[in-house]
Formats: C-alpha cells, sequence, structure tokens
C-alpha cells in the first residue's frame, strides 16, 4: 500500500479554505441551477464544465495492460465546487468561485498494491480550472484534455505517472431520461449525467515496482456528472459499477442506499449494446446480492466484496469480484470522504453464452459520512 500526504501546512490552508467554501456554498445554494429536465446535448462544448451548477465531476477509470503481462487499474478524478454563484471581483482571475480536487489511485494487479495520491486547489491561473466549450479540466500539473477528437490524461502523483490518450469507441451515452439521471422523486433530486462508456486507452505507466515506465494498453470509461442536489437526509451513499462484457456490451448500475437498509427506488442503470445503442434499465429489472464483505484495517469500514448481478431482460447473470481488495482512498487533503473505488472483474452468462467481464466498482457511505461535495 502507498499513500501519499500532504504537508501539515497543507492541512491548514485547507482548513481555512474548506470552511469558507462550507458558509458561501450554504448561503449561494439556492442560486445554483438545478437538474430538473431533460437538456439539450452539444458535444465537444458538453464535455467542459457548466458553472451554473453547483457541483461537477469528470472520472476516469479503466483496466490496462502491459506487454508483460502485468495488469492494473486506474482512477483519476476532478471535482469542481461551487463557492460562490459570482466572484466577488469577476475582473480578477484571484477571485474566489469554484474549488477543485483531484484523486489518482493505481491498481498494481500483479504487485498486489494500490497507490493512491489527491491535490485540491482553488480556482486561478497555474492552479486549476475548467474550460467551457470542451473538455479541459485541470489542477496543477493533473489535466484531462481533448484534442482532434481524442481524449488526454496526464497525472503525476509523488510515486506513480500516468499519460493516456483515449479513443471513443461508441457515441456518447445519455443515462436516465435524456441524460437527466434521477437521484430521488422530489423536483431537482437529480443530475445530468452522460458517459463514454468504451475508450481504447494506450500510454506511458510508471510505478515503483518497475525499473522504467511501461507502454500499457487496454478499456477506459469516462463518466461526467453534474447538478446541484445533495443525497438526501434517509440516504447514506451509492454503488456503482462501470462494466465491459465480452459480448461487446457494456453496462452501468448505481444503486443509492438509504439508511433503513432499501435501495432508493430511483436507481437505475444503462445497457449499451456493440454498436452504441443505449437502453435504459429500471431498478425493478435488476437483482444485485452481496455474497461477501472485506473489511478495511483503516478506517473500519466494511465494504461488499463480491456480488451477483442480474438482469433477466438483458440475458445477464454474473459474478463480480475486486482485482485487489483493498483499493480504498482516504482523501483527508482533498474531499475528506473516504470511499472505495477499484478495479474489478467478473464471470457469468450473458443470453446463451458465457461471459466475462471486466469495469470499476465505487461504494460511498461504508466509512463515515460523505460531506459538503455530495
Amino acid at each position: 500500500m502507498i499513500r501519499t500526504r500532504p504537508p501539515l501546512l497543507f492541512f491548514a490552508v485547507l482548513l481555512v479554505l474548506w470552511c469558507g467554501l462550507a458558509m458561501e456554498a450554504a448561503a449561494a445554494a439556492p442560486g445554483w441551477m438545478r437538474a430538473d429536465a431533460p437538456k439539450t446535448w452539444r458535444f465537444p462544448r458538453d464535455n467542459g464544465a457548466h458553472e451554473a451548477y453547483k457541483t461537477e465531476w469528470w472520472y476516469f477509470t479503466g483496466i490496462l495492460n502491459d506487454d508483460r503481462g502485468g495488469q492494473y487499474g486506474f482512477e483519476i478524478t476532478f471535482f469542481r465546487e461551487g463557492a460562490r454563484l459570482e466572484p466577488e471581483d469577476p475582473g480578477s482571475p484571484w477571485s474566489l468561485r469554484d474549488i477543485y480536487f483531484a484523486h489518482f489511485a493505481i491498481t498494481d494487479v500483479s504487485g498486489r498494491r494500490f497507490i493512491v495520491d489527491e491535490r485540491a486547489s482553488r480556482k486561478g491561473p497555474g492552479l486549476a480550472g475548467a474550460s467551457v466549450d470542451r473538455l479541459g479540466v485541470w489542477l496543477l500539473d493533473w489535466r484531462a484534455h481533448e484534442e482532434g477528437g481524442r481524449l488526454f490524461l496526464e497525472a503525476r502523483g509523488n510515486t506513480a505517472q500516468l499519460n493516456l490518450e483515449l479513443d471513443a469507441m461508441k457515441s456518447p451515452v445519455l443515462h436516465g431520461d435524456r441524460g437527466l439521471s434521477r437521484k430521488g422523486s422530489l423536483p431537482g433530486q437529480a443530475s445530468y449525467y452522460v458517459s463514454f462508456t468504451d475508450l481504447h486507452a494506450s500510454g506511458l505507466l510508471r510505478i515503483p515496482r518497475l525499473a522504467q515506465p511501461v507502454l500499457v494498453r487496454g478499456v477506459s470509461w469516462f463518466d461526467h456528472e453534474f447538478g446541484s442536489a445533495q443525497l438526501a437526509r434517509d440516504q447514506s451513499g451509492w454503488d456503482w459499477f462501470g462494466l465491459h462484457l465480452s459480448d461487446g456490451r457494456d453496462l452501468m448500475l448505481y444503486l443509492l442506499r438509504r439508511t433503513d437498509g432499501s435501495v432508493e427506488p430511483e436507481s437505475s442503470g444503462t445497457i449499451v449494446d456493440r454498436s452504441g445503442r443505449a437502453r435504459h434499465v429500471a431498478l425493478t429489472q435488476v437483482t444485485v446480492d452481496v455474497l461477501d464483505h472485506w473489511r478495511s484495517q483503516r478506517s473500519g469500514g466494511v465494504y461488499p466484496s463480491r456480488w451477483r448481478v442480474r438482469i433477466p431482460a438483458e440475458g445477464l447473470d454474473l459474478t463480480l469480484s475486486p482485482l485487489l481488495a483493498d483499493q480504498e482512498l482516504s482523501t483527508p487533503g482533498s474531499t475528506g470522504v473516504t470511499y472505495w473505488e477499484g478495479a474489478v472483474e467478473g464471470r457469468g452468462t450473458s443470453g446463451n453464452m458465457k461471459a466475462t467481464c471486466l469495469g470499476y466498482a465505487e461504494m460511498t457511505g461504508y466509512a463515515g459520512k460523505l460531506g459538503a461535495l455530495f
């Protein structure tokens, strides 16, 4: 396990910044736009920032392989949290409006190690920001941007480095009702949610176990979500799956958990066929059974660690397991959230055929509260 920690001075600065952000956000929240109706999407513009909404994130995950049989999972995530609707001094590049956070994790499956890094900064020249006309989000020298129809990722932590080029094999997928992904029954309890579920990835990876950087190739997933609603009081967290099936299909599922142990009825999923056509999957069509658990020695959180996922209408019956048990991220220097996000694999059937899958799972709310960001 390799985990980097920011210096003590950074914690002091971040605490002051976060306290100010929380007070400003509480006062400004009523003015932020809500995700309350399907929208008209335009790409590449909608890959960029949507600053009228309070919370936004760009999520990249994937499974990579090198030429020597090494296997790796990766996560690079950028969060934008609105502090003020309007900056105090619109003419100054230093006027506070948004706070940016980023997480970078490598799952070294072959070496049985999990490497985590994190960052946080206010928006400002040379610090952090996001383009509004296309994908272009950065935090210091970590960045995700698009050029010539391709996506590029760059992240260099204290112990790992990843540079990837991503080529979309399928069109963007709009989840829910034309991209309106409901998270509850009340107006505004929703987000706008779009994914590139099938991205061919190639690039360079550096980790401590290897003497030299290695060329890697694989498959990646890009989630982009924005809105202004937080979890309801009776919601404690969520389980999310993004899976690449061996028959060429992709599957997204999210299950919002309630504090009474039930699942939010608005939870749902999306199945994407080989050609890129997407179909909505309602919660009533899905059965997810937890078959085992894993306990974190650091946080004490107890996470599901094996699942059986069945969607009879799609002919799917899969059993999923993590590629590495400990893929828990503790982020005291950025979002302050402890969650599990990691590479998973599965076996089962798709229709009448045997099937395998690779992808990522995310589990939140199992190791403390999610905090102000969610």
